[in-house]
């Protein structure tokens, strides 16, 4: 279906040349028919379930996932081997076991969103660095840098709003959309730029891809990764109401000074505080489930321990 529509655009951007006297008309028809390819490709897959908090939008996917996340697996592998020749890998013990901790417990809920996630090769890896960054690549590869952890003085709830949304761009595959998008755009605007002898194609099409393409879709894929991420958060028994602290404190951090949300991949700060809170309903029930689960398992485990512990001074006794 995508290789006939790609295929379908490109000849009637090829038949925008026959016949037309005016190239401002043809250029602005090949930009045209350029987004409408994307546009029409956007709705050919999705790599998730909708979850409770309904994320159902559709997504481009035109290059293989193999490639994406064998990328992201060599990159990841690179980065740890460079930082512990650094001595900067999991350096501190506590802290490394904090956050795998936080991941592992929020790992075993992905299959809400993907059965597969459950079967991926997981790394969590903790890199010593000033640096305020946290990432998932491709495929289930988690760096936290210590940075954003002590700047932030996050709590583990924190930890694991962040960790959850990056753990969600990977579940969406974002970094494969990106490029798959990128490509399918590249791909139409050169054909519409080689019939376009003035040039203005080339130019008036890569802002246009910028604008209305890419940094739309960056935005969304940011918004839609907080909210499965306060799912997960949800779910792995971290309290859901504190997520939005993670962007409240960021602000604090910068001082408020953000560029403007039109022209940045990110949403401001702002934007993601009212999405996040207006969510929290929504997952509530799953928080406060997994919470009731935890201290039903607890009271389990210390009845096992003292029933071991009671058996043993009888045994004891009788000697």
């Amino acid at each position: 279906m995508r290789s006939n529509a790609i295929r379908y655009y490109l000849f009637q951007i090829q038949q925008l040349n026959f016949g037309m006297k005016s190239q401002l008309f043809v250029r602005l028809s090949a930009l045209v028919v350029a987004f409408s390819v994307i546009s029409l490709l956007q709705g050919c897959a999705n790599t998730t379930q909708a979850g409770a908090v309904g994320i159902n939008r559709t997504q481009l996917l035109v290059i293989p996932s193999a490639q994406i996340n064998q990328q992201a697996a060599e990159g990841f592998s690179k980065l740890s081997q460079e930082a512990a020749k650094q001595s900067k890998l999991n350096k501190d013990a506590a802290m490394t076991k904090r956050v795998r901790g936080i991941g592992e417990r929020l790992i075993k809920h992905v299959p809400v969103f993907r059965e597969d996630a459950a079967q991926w090769a997981w790394e969590i890896n903790v890199f010593e660095s000033d640096e305020m960054n946290a990432f998932c690549a491709p495929g289930g590869k988690i760096g936290f840098y210590t940075g954003i952890i002590r700047k932030l003085q996050l709590t583990d709830d924190e930890i694991a709003a962040i960790m959850g949304h990056e753990i969600a761009h990977a579940l969406r595959e974002h970094s494969r959309e990106k490029a798959s998008q990128k490509g399918v755009a590249n791909m139409v605007l050169q054909t519409a730029t080689s019939l376009d002898k003035s040039g203005a194609v080339g130019s008036l099409g890569g802002i246009g891809l910028e604008m209305l393409v890419h940094l739309p879709n960056s935005r969304a894929m940011e918004l839609e990764s907080d909210v499965m991420g306060l799912e997960l958060m949800a779910r792995a028994g971290y309290d859901p109401r504190n997520a939005a602290n993670v962007w409240v404190k960021m602000e604090k951090y910068s001082s408020g000074k953000q560029n403007m949300a039109f022209l940045s991949t990110h949403p401001q700060g702002e934007d993601r505080i009212s999405l996040l809170e207006s969510k929290v309903p929504s997952v509530m029930p799953l928080y406060e489930e997994a919470i009731a689960s935890n201290v039903n398992k607890s009271a389990v485990e210390n009845m096992t321990k003292a029933a071991v512990s009671r058996k043993k001074s009888t045994r004891n006794s009788k000697k």
